[in-house]
C-alpha cells in the first residue's frame, strides 16, 4: 500500500505561497469592488460586499503593496547584479594588462590542451590567485591525491573569455615553427606534468 506524503516540499517558500495567493485577492477584490452592483445582486453577493467592503479595500491596498515591495526587490537585485557584473569586467580587464608569465602559461594550457575545462591543483598559488580575480572559474569535481594534494576542475570565465586572445597569451599567429613549439613546452608549468604522472598513478 502507497504511503500518503504530508511533508512539506523542500522547494516551498513563503513569496511562493504569498505571491499567488496576492494575485488571487487583487482579482477577486478588483472584481467585488469595480463590478456593477446589478451583477452582484445577480449572484447574490450584494449584501455581503455592501458589509465588508473596507476590509476588501484593505486586503486589496495590503496585496497591491506586496506585489510592490516584491516588484522593488527585484529591481534592485537587477542593479547590484548589473554593478556587480561591471565591477567584475573592469576588474578583468585590468588583470589581464597584468598578467605575469606563470599566469599567461597556465591559461595558454587551455588552448594547447583545447579543452575548456581543465584539472588544476586548488593550492597553487597562481591558480587561487586567477581565481580570486575572476579569470578562472571552479566547476567542481574535486579530488584528493595523497601526492598532488587536492584538485579541481576549473574553466575560463565568461567575462575572462572575451578579453583573453593569442596575443595576450603570447601564442604564436598561424602555424608554429619548431623553435616556437620547444619555447611554448618549456614555459609549461610544472604541474601540468606532476598532475599527468600522478593520474597515471591512481589508474
Amino acid at each position: 500500500m502507497k504511503r500518503l506524503n504530508l511533508s512539506v516540499p523542500k522547494h516551498l517558500s513563503v513569496r511562493g505561497i504569498l505571491l499567488p495567493i496576492s494575485l488571487w485577492i487583487i482579482l477577486l477584490s478588483s472584481f467585488l469592488l469595480l463590478v456593477p452592483s446589478s451583477v452582484l445582486e445577480l449572484l447574490r453577493l450584494d449584501a455581503l460586499v455592501q458589509e465588508f467592503t473596507p476590509y476588501i479595500a484593505l486586503m486589496l491596498l495590503g496585496s497591491v503593496a506586496y506585489l510592490g515591495v516584491l516588484a522593488v526587490n527585484f529591481v534592485l537585485d537587477e542593479a547590484i547584479h548589473y554593478l556587480r557584473g561591471k565591477r567584475i569586467e573592469e576588474q578583468v580587464e585590468e588583470k589581464v594588462k597584468l598578467l605575469d608569465p606563470a599566469e599567461r602559461a597556465l591559461l595558454r594550457e587551455f588552448f594547447i590542451q583545447g579543452a575548456s575545462v581543465l584539472s588544476l591543483p586548488q593550492d597553487d598559488l597562481v591558480v587561487q590567485g586567477l581565481l580570486q580575480n575572476h579569470i578562472l572559474a571552479c566547476v567542481g569535481n574535486e579530488k584528493h591525491y595523497a601526492i598532488q594534494g587536492p584538485t579541481a576542475d576549473y574553466k575560463i570565465s565568461v567575462h575572462a573569455r572575451k578579453c583573453l586572445n593569442r596575443r595576450v597569451l603570447r601564442l604564436p599567429m598561424g602555424e608554429m615553427s619548431q623553435d616556437e613549439l620547444q619555447q611554448l613546452m618549456k614555459s609549461r608549468p610544472a604541474f601540468v606534468a606532476n598532475l599527468s604522472q600522478v593520474r597515471k598513478h591512481a589508474a
